[in-house]
């Protein structure tokens, strides 16, 4: 089942086509990554479906339209997301900024117990934490933080909100690789307790070992969407991260009899495209 539906999603500034005919799904307790090049349209993409620049296309969350809505009315329908830079309040602690968005106001609490669901704020905040692995710093102030904890709180703070489609914009910027491999962990963990996750990261070893589904992107079109073992061979994937020479058969090569496959390239490019 699809929680969010995208389909065709285009954005223009000006003459500029930032995103065209993009169309991309996350089912329930999916993990997607959504990968490109610099410049490729990654973020763009998240601020269309969360609401924060104007886009044509469809999008749908559960089944209901997004479409038109204001970024805060998104949000309540439970689509959240996280910032490259973590705007945190400074003079706050960690638990205090996850209450921020675990709390609701006192309309809602009243529509949830009327549904017969309570749902403690401080509970919501304290399992947020505990995902991220972040109990230790929960009376920290946020000023003290480094960065890699930063991007981990904003992480931590999106879950806090009970939503049902997390938007991750490059969380493991700032964490070294054994941080990076733990954040993946967590990652997984939360997929896989129910939570969708869309994921944008240049850790390409990050993405391509937690993710179910990877699309890639490049001047704001998809140039290839699958499974990850299927989108790190797919040539047009390498063609756009190392360029065209490195899909074609070398020299040497075709001496030792590599020739290109029906598939694309040759068998001899085995290289794992990185980001530039």
């Amino acid at each position: 089942m699809n929680v969010l539906s995208v389909q065709s999603v285009s954005v223009s500034y000006g003459g500029v086509h930032a995103l065209s005919e993009v169309s991309l799904d996350v089912e329930q307790g999916q993990l997607v990554g959504l990968i490109g090049p610099n410049g490729a349209g990654k973020t763009t993409f998240v601020d269309a479906v969360t609401g924060l620049v104007t886009a044509r296309g469809r999008m749908k969350l559960d089944g209901q339209d997004l479409t038109g809505l204001p970024p805060h009315a998104r949000a309540r329908r439970g689509l959240a997301r996280t910032f490259q830079s973590s705007e945190l309040f400074e003079d706050l602690t960690v638990a205090e900024n996850l209450q921020i968005t675990a709390d609701r106001p006192s309309w809602w609490r009243a529509l949830g117990e009327t549904l017969g669901r309570r749902v403690s704020p401080n509970s919501a905040a304290a399992q947020a934490l505990s995902a991220l692995g972040l109990e230790d710093l929960a009376h920290a102030s946020a000023h003290q933080l480094s960065q890699g904890q930063r991007k981990l709180v904003g992480v931590a703070r999106a879950l806090a909100a009970g939503p049902r489609v997390v938007c991750l914009d490059e969380p493991a910027a700032g964490l070294d690789t054994a941080e990076s491999a733990e954040l993946g962990r967590r990652l997984r963990a939360i997929a896989d307790d129910g939570t969708s996750l869309l994921l944008i990261d240049h850790d390409m070893s990050l993405v391509m070992g937690i993710c179910d589904h990877v699309v890639v992107l490049e001047f704001g079109k998809v140039i290839a969407s699958g499974p990850p073992a299927q989108v790190r061979t797919d040539p047009a994937v390498i063609t756009a991260y190392l360029g065209a020479s490195a899909v074609q058969p070398t020299a040497a090569s075709r001496q030792h009899g590599g020739t290109p496959s029906a598939d694309g390239p040759s068998k001899v490019v085995t290289t794992t495209p990185e980001p530039s």
